[in-house]
């Protein structure tokens, strides 16, 4: 096995990598601040690098191709909306209390009462530990991506955290935001999530780690991108962070550095607050989505010849998910059908002033930003561009009112299924998140987000989501910029097969940083 590595960092600049200069056992990595440790808030990309690596899961997705594998359950039945899962019984937590039934549905339990991170996707789930090894699920209802959704719930030792509980912290949420309580293959040593977390190799991991995987593991957040350059330069670091400019990534490559990539299920989004005139009306809207240049979209992302962040987006839905469209349809600018668009909105586009807003720690949308003004000035549309960090950002955004005109998102199927994309972005229930600033309410996007949810079948859920992509191409609450790839500098000291060969890849984001899957080679 190789041990994987979860990194991610900004970097500048073209600088040779010379020969690292610290231990071989150590991966030094980084990623946009904060890191949140406690595994039922854990939404973003360094949330999930520490969850997957800290804590296990029920299942994992398959590598190398769709489906879902057995990881802390042997195996698993499904009746209706009832899925009983049998567990392994060799699997310790790291302070050496065993796994147990009671442990998964403390886990729910806990998500469910805290209310935060990703426990939308659990809400009309009950739990109940039929014996020590055995666990059953009942939904409310039928669910095609439940199994999927378990690679959101990660396992807590329940004896652990309810000792460091307290009458005014029952479900010990201090505790758990500095330190770990999983299975995980790697433990938390130190952690400050501004700053840096330090993990150690677990050695009573219940599954075999290569020798070669990395002893110690220092994730950084919130490095200067000329920081990382030089650390690079002189071997101190080993992955950086996504969300390098795509020169600075080639230049990188020029100069040594291999080139990681990581295919998820997601895209880059410009989100339209459909709530906000002039934008409340969707010929206004449809005028921004064809006026959009998505062709210089796709030269601003490319790296190299072979290697981009992102590919053309034909539609609503990426290419290979249910309901998607082929890949002869991307889509391309079309001023004249904009100009068309733009003469039956009621709205004077003399008077138009759209706040155009980018994430500060994100520097390649204030690019996307620019090359948004210049499309729409060409309709004679006016637009001011403000910059937001992301703490500001996901609080503008919880009222329609102070949510700008235009966001910027990069999003994923968190658990690599359509249902978790999708519906909480659209569905009328969900706006107002960072993933909904759209503030859409149709009920024909509601009614097939909740028929693809249902499913059962494929071919259900196909035909579902087929019509969700066309729903929402007809009223554009977004412009559907590209279709999204991870893109990651490395120095040639680490070897991370499931962001190397396709075969080995995983198609959930961030799965591919398990730190146990790598290897440090010492070159």
């Amino acid at each position: 096995m190789t041990k994987p590595i979860f990194i991610a960092s900004a970097m500048l600049a073209a600088t040779a990598l010379a020969t690292p200069s610290f231990a071989q056992t150590v991966l030094r990595l980084d990623d946009v601040a904060v890191g949140e440790l406690d595994p039922a808030k854990a939404t973003d990309y360094a949330d999930s690098i520490l969850m997957f690596n800290v804590y296990d899961t029920l299942v994992l997705p398959r590598q190398g191709g769709p489906g879902y594998d057995p990881h802390l359950a042997s195996e698993w039945d499904v009746d209706g909306v009832i899925y009983t899962f049998t567990l392994r019984q060799d699997v310790t937590f790291q302070s050496g209390n065993p796994m147990r039934a009671s442990d998964v549905v403390y886990s729910l339990n806990r998500m469910q009462e805290l209310g935060q991170g990703l426990s939308y996707l659990f809400s009309d789930v009950a739990a109940e530990a039929v014996d020590d090894f055995t666990v059953r699920f009942s939904l409310e209802k039928e669910n095609a991506s439940f199994v999927a959704s378990l690679v959101r719930l990660p396992i807590v030792d329940q004896s652990l955290v309810e000792e460091n509980a307290t009458d005014n912290d029952p479900w010990a949420e201090s505790y758990l935001s500095e330190t770990g309580a999983g299975s995980g293959a790697y433990a938390v040593t130190s952690h400050n999530p501004q700053d840096l977390t330090v993990m150690a190799l677990n050695d009573g991991y219940f599954l075999s780690v290569d020798d070669a995987a990395p002893d110690e593991v220092r994730l950084r957040y919130g490095l200067e991108a000329a920081t990382v350059r030089t650390l690079l330069a002189q071997g101190e670091h080993d992955i950086s962070s996504q969300w390098l400019p795509p020169e600075v990534m080639r230049a990188l490559a020029d100069n040594g550095a291999q080139l990681l990539t990581e295919r998820g299920t997601g895209a880059f989004y410009i989100k339209l607050n459909t709530q906000r005139p002039p934008l409340d009306d969707v010929n206004c809207r449809l005028a921004l989505s064809h006026a959009f240049d998505y062709g210089t979209a796709m030269q601003m992302v490319a790296i190299t010849d072979d290697v981009s962040s992102g590919s053309a987006s034909t539609g609503a839905i990426p290419v290979g998910m249910f309901g998607s469209n082929s890949l002869d349809m991307a889509q391309t600018r079309d001023l004249d059908a904009a100009r068309g668009y733009l003469a039956e909105c009621p709205y004077n586009p003399a008077d138009f002033n759209l706040e155009i807003s980018w994430i500060a720690e994100v520097p390649i949308e204030e690019r996307f930003a620019l090359l948004m003004q210049a499309n729409f000035a060409e309709l004679g549309i006016t637009s001011s561009i403000e910059t937001l960090p992301w703490a500001l950002f996901t609080e503008r955004v919880a009222n329609s009112e102070n949510t700008p005109h235009i966001s910027q998102i990069f999003a994923n199927a968190v658990t690599g299924d359509p249902d978790t994309l999708l519906y909480n972005m659209y569905h009328s229930s969900t706006a107002g998140t960072w993933q909904s600033p759209e503030y859409l309410s149709d009920p024909q996007v509601d009614e097939a987000l909740e028929a693809g949810r249902r499913g059962p079948s494929d071919e259900e859920r196909e035909t579902a989501y087929s019509t969700l992509n066309d729903r929402l191409m007809e009223i554009a609450p977004t412009i559907y910029a590209y279709d999204r790839q991870s893109v990651f500098a490395a120095s040639n000291r680490v070897n991370v097969p499931a962001l190397s060969d396709p075969e080995k890849a995983f198609g959930v984001d961030g799965v591919g940083f398990t730190f146990r899957l790598m290897e440090m080679t010492g070159e």
